[in-house]
């Protein structure tokens, strides 16, 4: 007769001191919440650049990544009875949508023309997997050291937590989000002072998947191996190498993939491509053809007819006196140009906030061939400051004021300009005018966003100006509006056909009469302007006058795209 087969109660293997796992967790927990945020930031930064308006895209982003957390969260629930594995993968596919998400959705932009959709299925993915973060966690750091997958469970299951217990699993989760919280204001902070700068935004968000891949994988291979079985520890290996070598070779290849790009979006005639410390920005054109400026993707200069946006925003605005000229913006130094045409102007103060536009402006030899070395002539003073808190402080020191004010400056509705179309900036502008001053704004396309330029009109008169509104024509086919890129963004190719501009002097009082729309006794000779083409400029205007808006200030921007 055999001998009877006695059951043996499976070995349990011992538990690690839980102070001995809590602390790599923490640890891991502060890398991943840095590693999540500057996903989510280089999301909402490369999307301004590419969709613009970075308001309604930091919207969109993190509405979507707040709700797909949640999401997330109620998934992970499927994944705690297995959450060493489970938190590997989920942190190796984290480090590889993230790490890819900013080369996917700059390639979506460059070779199909939209990245909405893509944002947002970027946005979506990568909160579903941060959601599931914290619940795999805290299963994972309150379970230390529990026996492989598969095995029994009996002892554990049906006992009622003791006091104890329970008070350490609140303090387990006050550490968690400790952990947490102060590693998404690293990543905060690590985003635009360090990765930005040094890296880029393709190559930052490679390296950032590297380190998520990196510490998630190894605090599941090393401290919690035991809790995986033989095939789980394979997977995982073999998941977190891929997606190391994944991240790796992009690494290498995201110069080429950035040129490559550059010139699905550009054409191929790139001549030169910069990143300053606040823009990108990329000079187009070759032998015999006028160079065009693009500043982060958005048209600024189109060679080719950019001078009858300058002598329409410029000429107007110099009949009278002259002496003293201020430039808002214009870093191209193209309306210097025209200010400089006219013998009476002694002194021309360009206030722009990026020098390395100004610096190639000066340097390129056809982009200074074009505003014929503006920036070298003794009589521009550049000051390299935002616009506003230059101004506010001017008052104190300028002790003469301006004759003449020119703001050559993006579309009111781009977001990074709207404080520059504002009621109290143009209130700071009425205090640096002189009482016979002009003041003459480029205000965007009357025909095709007629309530934003009759906005621009409202706000200026809210502030004490008397307006003329007039328009421009002649742009050049297939070129984006202005500097404003939504409509190529769109797909048509084809932007707004006209500029828009406002002529204001300060008003005595209500009912003040519009400045005259008239050209100077000594202009010099233009190509696209004249008493003809003044008049008419001024009646195309008056056609698409709007019902009476509301003016936009700096707590209500009225501003849209």
């Amino acid at each position: 007769m055999p001998p009877k087969r006695v059951r043996r109660a499976p070995v349990r293997r011992p538990e690690p001191p839980r102070g001995t796992v809590r602390f790599p967790v923490l640890a891991v927990v502060f890398v991943c919440a840095a590693c999540g945020l500057v996903y989510e930031l280089e999301l909402v930064a490369l999307a301004s650049y590419l969709i613009g308006d970075s308001v309604t895209q930091a919207s969109v982003v993190l509405s979507v990544m707040v709700f797909a957390m949640g999401v997330g969260s109620l998934l992970a629930k499927r994944l705690r009875c297995r959450a060493a594995v489970g938190f590997g993968l989920v942190e190796a596919g984290l480090a590889l949508v993230g790490g890819c998400s900013a080369m996917v959705l700059y390639a979506a932009f460059a070779w199909l023309g939209e990245s909405r959709y893509v944002l947002v299925a970027f946005s979506l993915a990568i909160g579903v997997l941060i959601g599931a973060e914290i619940p795999l966690l805290m299963s994972l750091i309150q379970r230390p050291g529990r026996p492989a997958e598969g095995t029994d469970r009996a002892g554990r299951a049906g006992r009622k937590p003791a006091v104890g217990e329970q008070d350490d699993a609140a303090g387990t989760v006050a550490d968690l989000f400790a952990a947490d919280y102060v590693g998404a204001l690293v990543g905060g902070l690590a985003f635009p002072f360090l990765l930005l700068p040094w890296l880029g935004q393709l190559t930052g968000a490679l390296v950032t998947g590297a380190v998520n891949v990196v510490a998630g994988g190894g605090l599941v291979l090393w401290v919690f191996r035991h809790d995986l079985t033989t095939r789980s520890r394979a997977l995982l290996v073999a998941v977190n190498v891929s997606v190391l070598a994944v991240l790796a070779t992009a690494t290498v290849l995201v110069d080429d993939f950035e040129q490559a790009a550059r010139r699905a979006v550009y054409g191929e005639s790139v001549r030169v491509a910069v990143h300053t410390e606040l823009q990108e920005v990329v000079v187009t054109g070759g032998a015999g053809r006028p160079p065009d400026l693009f500043l982060d993707g958005r048209l600024r200069v189109a060679g080719q007819d950019e001078y009858r946006y300058h002598e329409a925003l410029v000429h107007p605005a110099m009949n009278g006196p002259h002496a003293r000229v201020l430039i808002v913006g214009g870093g191209d130094g193209m309306a210097a140009r025209e200010v400089l045409r006219y013998p009476g102007a002694d002194s021309v103060t360009v206030v722009e906030l990026d020098p390395g536009v100004v610096r190639l402006a000066r340097t390129d030899p056809a982009l200074a061939a074009l505003n014929a070395q503006a920036f070298r002539d003794p009589r521009v003073h550049v000051v390299y400051a935002d616009a506003f808190r230059w101004l506010r402080g001017a008052s104190a020191r300028v002790q003469e004021r301006y004759d003449v004010v020119i703001s050559d400056l993006p579309d009111p509705g781009i977001t990074p300009s709207t404080k520059l179309y504002s009621e109290e900036f143009y209130g700071l502008v009425a205090q640096m005018i002189s009482p016979s001053g002009r003041f003459a704004v480029h205000a965007g396309s009357v025909t095709d966003r007629p309530r934003t330029y009759w906005t621009v009109d409202a706000t200026l008169r809210a502030a004490g100006f008397a307006t003329r509104p007039y328009s421009a024509g002649g742009r050049t086919p297939g070129f984006a509006a202005g500097p404003d890129r939504a409509d190529r963004a769109g797909g048509t190719g084809e932007g707004p056909g006209d500029w828009g501009f406002l002529l204001a002097v300060r008003a005595a009082g209500p009912g003040a009469p519009p400045p005259p729309l008239a050209l100077a006794a000594d202009a010099p000779p233009l190509r696209s302007l004249g008493a003809g083409s003044l008049e008419a400029a001024a009646r195309r205007a008056e056609r698409a006058r709007d019902a009476e808006l509301p003016p936009s200030t700096l707590v209500h921007p009225r501003y849209g795209g």
